[in-house]
């Protein structure tokens, strides 16, 4: 049988003059407080994920997440990382995204966060408007990347998308404008396909931010892998073979004096 224990988020304050309480802690800010802790358990792919469920308490108002203890480890162990090494830049992108959202939220409401878990000495992360948990934005640049997969949803009444089921990175979610989406005369659903896509990647990492994915191009998926992207790559090499002596360059790998 499943072992079970509890993540509990604090959060105190006041909203106006009045000390904030569960009778005046807005829906909204519920909802938002379980997605990010969702993203803080499960960074990845959270199809498989175990049961979390959720109760809210008195003092000044309590969030209690119970899950599996395998996970309740885990988070207990990311936040003594944090809480020690005073950054969040070794998180996955969905935790760091969550942490960063609190901070963003004790900032702006002159909220404090305190966060730890049901385990015996676990540590506790505060988290106030004096802290400062946020990514260093420097090691995050804009690269371009080909993903392979089954496209298993595609559309959306405002913000249009593709969902992309891949083996290496389970499945993504790449915005798509709605103008390609309605001109795509063939079904994409349930077939297989790869796409061009823009996004961020981090410098130290290679870790991709899922979150910033961006359409560019979908390509067939045996064609792109056996000749598109090898005609690609040929023709961003040949710009820069093009200035190269092959005299020159063979002599330098030889070891010879020019």
């Amino acid at each position: 049988m499943e072992k079970f224990e509890q993540i509990e988020i604090t959060i105190s304050g006041f909203r106006g003059n009045i000390e904030l309480t569960p009778d005046n802690f807005d829906i909204k800010e519920i909802v938002e407080l379980i997605e990010q802790t969702e993203r803080l358990l499960f960074p990845g792919d959270r199809k498989g994920r175990p049961l979390i469920s959720y109760r809210l308490e008195e003092g000044s108002v309590k969030n209690i997440f119970k899950t599996s203890i395998q996970t309740v480890i885990g988070i207990s162990a990311v936040l003594f990382q944090i809480g020690t090494g005073q950054q969040i830049d070794f998180l996955d992108v969905n935790s760091a995204k969550a942490i960063e959202t609190f901070q963003k939220i004790a900032v702006d409401k002159n909220y404090k966060f305190e966060i730890t878990t049901s385990l015996p000495d676990s540590p506790k992360l505060k988290i106030d408007k004096n802290t400062f948990y946020f990514r260093t934005t420097e090691e995050w640049v804009d690269a371009e990347f080909y993903f392979y997969g089954k496209i298993t949803n595609a559309g959306g009444k405002e913000k249009a998308n593709i969902h992309l089921s891949s083996q290496d990175y389970g499945t993504l979610v790449i915005q798509t404008p709605q103008e390609f989406l309605a001109k795509t005369e063939k079904n994409i659903l349930y077939k297989w396909f790869g796409i061009r896509a823009k996004g961020k990647q981090n410098t130290a990492t290679g870790e991709i931010d899922q979150n910033s994915l961006q359409f560019i191009e979908l390509l067939d998926y045996e064609s792109a892998y056996k000749e598109e992207y090898l005609k690609r790559l040929r023709k961003k090499a040949s710009k820069w073979l093009t200035n190269i002596d092959p005299d020159k360059l063979m002599n330098d790998l030889r070891g010879y004096d020019a």
